[in-house]
């Protein structure tokens, strides 16, 4: 069964090398390449950095020519869930255009790293068929759900971020406005100085910027910011800049509000998780401590009244 599992492994291995050198590109070398460019230009240039620069975009060609094939296998069948997947990867930050075709062709890869695996472990655990073929199944299922999760985690974590920095972008908005700026430019600018803060919400906010600067109106770049975050709490601010503007009323004032609200919203989900803690450290103590603590006062005793009915006359 060893040298079963071992020939498997290699002729795996071996499968996977020709399929990476098959669609690797051709190229020289890359010091004929260094050397031919300095002569060329006839300029002292770092070889090492021009040897760093052909190697990445070789990776960059064989990411290109990889990912497409790869993902051919489960490319979405409807244009719905392909909007829905662009728009999910854009909301996890990754808005390159060979983002979908990358991430199919990594749910392919490690759905493959999956059957490889159950196989591998299904042999060496010496499984019959059938016991050997739900393994393989489930490996590879959990290889090809594994980048979901992953996105799922990305999704989530940068909308914390951007929820968690909205009361300070608020703030300096209302700064920004009451100091007579408009509202384009107090957006503008806030995106500019919020960089270095919350990297995030100032890469929407310019985002937004930009595409008002193209022609887009307002209200339709900020429903794309809306979108493309996916908060509700972004929502309601934007619905709320739309109707001050609509009917006339203070723009900071509305702004204030909103800044006061979600910091009023943002302080009680903190109170919330500090009143789900005592729940949660039941669990660790009913597990750990209490069990610890139960040997440490009742073990002497126990031991002294083991001690004494082995000393007792009457029951021996």
């Amino acid at each position: 069964m060893n040298t079963e599992m071992l020939v498997t492994g290699g002729l795996v291995i071996l499968s996977i090398g020709l399929v990476i050198y098959s669609l690797a590109p051709r190229k020289k070398d890359d010091r004929n390449v260094v050397k031919r460019r300095l002569a060329g230009r006839g300029v002292k240039e770092d070889p090492n950095r021009l040897r760093a620069e052909a190697r990445q975009r070789a990776t960059d060609e064989l990411v290109k020519k990889a990912a497409p094939m790869l993902s051919k296998l489960i490319m979405p069948t409807s244009p719905e869930e392909t909007n829905t997947l662009r728009m999910k990867l854009q909301t996890a930050g990754f808005r390159q255009p060979q983002a979908q075709t990358i991430f199919l062709g990594s749910k392919t890869i490690c759905a493959v790293m999956g059957l490889v695996l159950g196989v591998i472990g299904g042999m060496s655990a010496k499984l019959d068929m059938t016991s050997l073929f739900g393994a393989v199944a489930f490996s590879g299922g959990a290889g090809f759900m594994l980048p979901n999760l992953w996105l799922s985690l990305a999704v989530s974590t940068r909308q914390e971020k951007l929820r968690n920095g909205l009361p300070d972008v608020l703030d300096l908005l209302v700064v920004s406005v009451e100091s007579g700026l408009a509202l384009d430019g107090a957006i503008k600018r806030v995106g500019d100085e919020m960089s270095a803060v919350h990297p995030d919400l100032s890469e929407e906010l310019r985002i937004a910027t930009m595409e008002a600067q193209m022609g887009i109106p307002r209200g339709e770049a900020l429903d794309n910011m809306a979108r493309r975050t996916a908060l509700d709490e972004i929502r309601s601010l934007i619905s709320v800049i739309l109707q001050a503007e609509k009917f006339g009323t203070s723009i900071a004032r509305a702004l204030r509000n909103q800044a006061d609200a979600l910091r009023t919203k943002r302080s009680q989900a903190a109170e919330e998780r500090a009143q789900k803690t005592a729940v949660k450290l039941m669990i660790p103590l009913v597990l750990f401590i209490f069990p610890a603590m139960g040997v440490v006062l009742g073990g002497p005793a126990m031991l002294k009244m083991i001690e004494a009915l082995k000393n007792n006359p009457t029951l021996n």
